[in-house]
């Protein structure tokens, strides 16, 4: 395993450098606008070195995984397709339609849909039925967008995906399916050198962005997992619920961006300002104290889907825990400037009675 996951890091490295150059000479590089606040045009080339690693080692080193070429030929399609995506800004309605024929091939070759969600409900197991096609397809689709949504800060994709790798691969190899773990694993090394470069740890002329390639490729690759280990019906390795929790903070913060967006009367596809890190930002943190915030927060709440799945703690509850906790993240957004400008006012009224004591 060392060795597999010494070869992938230094595989990203190499990546990295060479599809830097690449990118700049094609014109595959990041321009400041209204909405894209740095400084100077930044390659976009963090999703193909990963992409490029993820394959380049599975094949190497032959991972047990169950139907491995289609999954490779999967996020090879889906990298190219956010690299287009990334230099000509394609329509969002042609991006979904591809991920939708992606996943319809996932579920029709790789028998892998969403024909379960357990005793989520508290009412006993709920199985799809005839219904499981369309709901993995809006699945899928979901959470490649939720994970593309988040990438909007220095170090953020590359943080939040080592949350959910990483909480995975703890399932995987606690269940003793050592060959998805290892693809944990090699994605979370194959993101290491992005991160650094991303956050400028090798000067600012070295610096990469991800790009829509590396969004989608890594939201794909997340719910392949989380299908693999909770809807085997013969041996599921975990819980749908628990899949949930395993994505918590890039779901929570699609679905209230989404909603908010519907309630302006806005396309819920339009770009905005308002993410989390955003509103972090206009509060005062600076984007590394945001990166650190935000990470906490997807960990605490991966950490405890977690401990429920361990616990065994009823699928109903920790469904139900769920909607309470998006409910709650959805009105302090809806809200922040309200709460923030209320607790400031506390906070300077105990200042003047402390002053009058």
């Amino acid at each position: 395993m060392l060795t597999t996951l010494g070869f992938a890091l230094a595989s990203s490295f190499v990546s990295l450098h060479g599809a830097r150059r690449m990118a700049k000479r094609i014109g595959l590089v990041d321009k400041p606008n209204a909405r894209k606040q740095h400084q100077g045009v930044i390659p976009l080339v963090g999703g193909i070195a990963i992409c490029t690693t993820v394959t380049l080692t599975s094949l190497m080193f032959g991972l047990d995984i169950n139907h491995l070429p289609l999954f490779l030929a999967s996020i090879i399609a889906l990298t190219i397709l956010g690299a287009i995506d990334d230099k000509f800004d394609i329509s969002f309605k042609v991006r979904m339609l591809c991920q939708a024929l992606l996943s319809i091939a996932m579920i029709y070759f790789a028998d892998l849909e969403l024909h379960t969600l357990g005793n989520m409900f508290g009412l006993g197991h709920t199985e799809l039925g005839g219904f499981a096609v369309l709901i993995t397809v809006l699945g899928v689709i979901g959470a490649i967008n939720a994970f593309n949504m988040v990438d909007g800060i220095d170090g953020l994709l590359g943080g939040l995906s080592i949350v959910s790798f990483g909480a995975l691969a703890m399932v995987l190899f606690n269940e003793a399916h050592s060959g998805l773990g290892v693809l944990c694993l090699i994605f979370i090394a194959a993101a290491i050198p992005y991160i650094c470069m991303n956050l400028g740890f090798f000067g600012p002329k070295h610096k990469v962005f991800m790009g829509d390639a590396g969004s989608m490729m890594i939201g794909f690759s997340i719910i392949w997992l989380l299908l693999s280990a909770s809807q085997n019906s013969d041996s599921a390795l975990m819980r749908p619920v628990t899949a949930l929790w395993l994505i918590a903070l890039p779901l929570m913060d699609m679905a209230a961006i989404m909603i908010r967006r519907i309630r302006r009367g806005d396309s819920p596809f339009k770009p905005d300002r308002e993410h989390l890190h955003h509103i972090c930002q206009r509060l005062g943190l600076n984007s590394r104290q945001t990166l650190l915030a935000i990470c906490a927060l997807s960990a605490s709440l991966t950490g405890f889907g977690l401990y429920g799945e361990y616990a065994q703690i009823p699928e109903a509850v920790m469904f139900y825990l769920f909607i309470a906790c998006f409910i709650g993240y959805a009105l302090c957004l809806s809200y922040i400037w309200r709460i923030t400008r209320f607790l400031r006012e506390r906070s300077q009224q105990q200042a003047e009675l402390t002053l009058s004591k």
